[in-house]
């Protein structure tokens, strides 16, 4: 019997975006199970809670067998070695992300030396796009169908329908 390779992919996911799918899409390909993981960071007020971003992205993951989508706080490293992670994955849009990614993979890898990261360049079609941007043009009403999936639009007019 062969050992299941196993990733996680974390982030904060508000909202979950075409790239981050991207990402998760890929890495299902050539993990067996993959866990997304929505970090619960209470220092950091989101728009959406961490329950509706994971409806939200099992919603737009539900096509994929291998992937749950999951909640955590506290250090990612002690997540990965609950669920007996291999890898963590990380997407990277351009080189200005390395600096910082290199920084956690640094200290990820000297909290346990045995779970690799690993990157996964975006696709260049949403290679510009963060969640940020997605929550200010969504915010002001712009076009934001290529860049979402329909239900993260959805979510996101009805959340600036409220306020």
């Amino acid at each position: 019997m062969t050992k299941s390779k196993i990733a996680v992919v974390p982030g904060s996911f508000d909202p979950i975006t075409y790239g981050h799918l991207d990402i998760i899409e890929r890495a299902c390909k050539i993990f067996d199970k993959v866990y997304v993981s929505v970090l619960r960071n209470s220092s950091k007020q989101g728009l959406f809670s961490p329950d509706e971003r994971i409806d939200l992205i099992s919603g737009v993951t539900k096509h994929l067998d291998n992937v749950e989508v999951v909640q955590f706080d506290g250090l990612l490293i002690d997540f990965c070695q609950q669920v007996k992670a291999d890898a963590i994955i990380r997407g990277l849009r351009a080189v200005s992300d390395f600096e910082y990614e290199m920084q956690l993979t640094s200290m990820n890898r000297k909290l346990d030396s045995q779970i690799e990261t690993m990157y996964i360049m975006t696709n260049n079609n949403y290679s510009f796009i963060s969640s940020s941007i997605v929550k200010e043009v969504a915010k002001y009403g712009g076009k934001i169908e290529d860049i979402v999936p329909p239900l993260i639009e959805d979510a996101l007019k009805e959340k600036f329908k409220e306020q």
